[in-house]
């Protein structure tokens, strides 16, 4: 039987963790590239396959309206943790069978998601999305990004049949630009990030783990070091290095 991404995977990894801080955050990049491609701060706003759900919490802090959608129980357990704001509404539902009427959404987005569908089922995902979208709309699909190291260490967890999701696949930009224009999609912004904090040190924190010590999330930054990483990452970040070297690759696209 082919490898697959199952509802079981999910509940027991979203199962495992008692708190939504346990998990690494994307930090602002869905809210900074979708401001980046213009979104109106009243937007609303459609995430599936939503996860912790922290992805739309800026979002919401805008102005926006957002429904977070999950299949996984233990996923809609987290997000209500996370979103005691105003503007948030976790839904249980499907990817393939979205609940809701056609053209409704301002934007829809998922991050982390497409990955785990084979080519198929993600072009019917894709499709179904496009339905709920309304004519003008923006749709950003976010993904792992193939060139990578973790990627490598990925794909052999895979194989050894120890990789918590189950399965998933991984994308260049090229290959992601042409699957929303096969999708009659107009890409309009596209963007890379690299790992924060970086891969190396997640290793030496699940090592660490292994014998009995236990590193904070993400390591303590030096001040001036921490400014300089950070100054030179936010201008490389406009650049198209990221599209190739980060640990993941969005677009935004216009239906």
């Amino acid at each position: 039987m082919a490898q697959a991404s199952t509802k079981n995977d999910w509940d027991t990894y979203w199962g495992s963790k008692d708190r939504a801080e346990e998990i690494y955050s994307n930090r602002d990049r869905i809210a900074r590239n979708l401001k980046l491609a213009g979104f109106p701060s009243d937007a609303l706003i459609l995430e599936i396959g939503a996860g912790t759900g922290r992805d739309s919490l800026p979002l919401a802090g805008s102005g926006a309206t957002v429904y977070q959608l999950d299949y996984s129980y233990e996923s809609l357990r987290l997000i209500k943790q996370m979103s005691n704001s105003a503007g948030i509404y976790a839904v249980g539902g499907d990817t393939f069978c979205l609940p809701f009427h056609d053209n409704t959404f301002d934007i829809v987005f998922h991050q982390g998601l497409l990955e785990h569908f084979r080519k198929d089922d993600a072009d019917r995902m894709i499709e179904e999305q496009i339905r709920v979208l309304k004519s003008g709309g923006l749709i950003l699909i976010d993904v792992p990004q193939r060139y990578h190291p973790y990627t490598v260490l990925k794909h052999l967890f895979i194989a050894m049949g120890k990789w918590f999701a189950g399965w998933e696949r991984s994308f260049s930009y090229p290959e992601l630009n042409r699957l929303l224009i096969l999708h009659n999609l107009k890409p309009v912004h596209r963007y890379g990030e690299w790992m924060t904090p970086s891969l190396m040190y997640r290793l030496v924190r699940e090592a660490g783990k292994i014998i009995g010590v236990r590193l904070p999330l993400y390591p303590p930054s030096i001040p001036v070091i921490g400014k300089i990483r950070t100054a030179l990452r936010s201008m490389l970040l406009k650049t198209v290095l990221p599209l190739y070297t980060g640990i993941s690759i969005g677009i935004i696209a216009r239906k």
